[in-house]
Order: C-alpha cells, then sequence, then structure tokens
C-alpha cells in the first residue's frame, strides 16, 4: 500500500520531495515486514530505523508513533467523504454522490471498501485487527471521517447527525467487507452481496432509517 503513494509522486516533484517519498516507504515497508514477523508490540523503533536504513530521529521526523505509521495510508482518507460531497454534481444529493462513489470502490476492490483480498493488504488488516492500540487508532481515524465530513455539510447539529449517520453506515459496510475478506472469502465472490448490501443500507439512510 505505501508503495503506491511512493509511485504517485509526480515526475514534477522536487529531488527532496522525492526521496523524502523514497524514505517514507523504506520506513513503511521495513515496519511492516518486522511487524508481522515478530509482533507490532515486540518491534521497537529503533529495529524499524536500523532495518530501513535510516536513524531513530528520521523515522520520528516522518511518523509520530508506530502506530501513526501503520495506519499512516489509511489516514490519507479521512476527508474522502467530504471530498466527495464537495465534489459532486450540481443538485445531486449527499447521499446520492456518497453512494455512488462507495460503488465505484466496491467495483474497484479498493481497500477503502473493504472488498480487498490482496495478500499484502489481508496481512496489514490482520495486524490492525489482532494489535488493540491499532485497533483503537483505525476507530479514531472513522470518527475524525465524521467530524470532517459533518464540516463540509454545514454548522448546524443536524448536519453532524447526517454525518454521524453516513459514516456509520459506511463504516459498517467497510467492516463486514473486511471480516468476510479476513474470513478467507474472495473479493469476486463477495463483491455481488456487497453491492446488495450498500444499496440496502444507503436506501435505509434515504429513508431516515
Amino acid at each position: 500500500m505505501e508503495s503506491s503513494r511512493l509511485r504517485g509522486v509526480p515526475d514534477g516533484s522536487t529531488l527532496r520531495e522525492r526521496k523524502k517519498a523514497q524514505t517514507r516507504s523504506a520506513l513503511w515497508s521495513a515496519a511492516i515486514e518486522l511487524f508481522l514477523a515478530h509482533g507490532f508490540d515486540n518491534v521497537s523503533v529503533a529495529q524499524v530505523a536500523a532495518a530501513a536504513g535510516v536513524s531513530k530521529m528520521t523515522f520520528f521526523n516522518y511518523y509520530p508513533t508506530k502506530e501513526d505509521l501503520v495506519v499512516g495510508p489509511m489516514s490519507e482518507h479521512i476527508d474522502e467523504p467530504a471530498r466527495v460531497v464537495r465534489g459532486r454534481g450540481d443538485g445531486e444529493p449527499a447521499v446520492d454522490a456518497l453512494h455512488r462513489h462507495f460503488l465505484e470502490g466496491l467495483a474497484r476492490h479498493e481497500p477503502t471498501t473493504g472488498l480487498c483480498d490482496k495478500p499484502n493488504v489481508l496481512a496489514v488488516l490482520r495486524l490492525i485487527f489482532t494489535t488493540p492500540s491499532l485497533t483503537q487508532r483505525t476507530m479514531a481515524i472513522l470518527s475524525e471521517s465524521s467530524d470532517v465530513l459533518a464540516a463540509e455539510l454545514g454548522p448546524d447539529f443536524s448536519h453532524r447527525v447526517a454525518a454521524s449517520m453516513i459514516t456509520g453506515v459506511r463504516n459498517a459496510l467497510i467492516l463486514e467487507n473486511t471480516k468476510r475478506m479476513l474470513a478467507g472469502e474472495s473479493a469476486d465472490a463477495v463483491y455481488p452481496s456487497a453491492v446488495a448490501d450498500a444499496n440496502e443500507a444507503f436506501s435505509l439512510l434515504r429513508s431516515g432509517l
């Protein structure tokens, strides 16, 4: 997952930006390999830095904690629902835009929908959901996504309620898909029921539950 972020560095980026992306990618790759082999709590920041060929201080220049490193790719999507709402077409309801976007993600088997059975993605997910501190950080990211969406929808209490409902539905769908992937089902096999679940869930949103 992190390597895709490195590939996404624009061609016109500066040498400094490319170097930073390479260091970040090296840290992430080294850390995940160590965490999967020895357990998250059994690997120190110093060990991760050494495996990546950088200093411990360099690690902290990029990631405040080990938890931040693991959930880094996920945290980049905190504002995704808000961005979808902001970029929707004229007259398109926010729920419709988010429904459409989620279905598009399912069709591409994007990790952000939970419907991804790539071995490297599943390995990181198993790490997250078997490590309490990482599970806690993941839940905090999902909660923060709701706050950002609420700010995009508007300033009123009703907007915060709407954001909570929308985010709750998305999270339930993501976690259900993730659970099925971790249980060994394939993304292709689960896709039809994942689409049906998404359609039902967003219909419930439109009807006010």
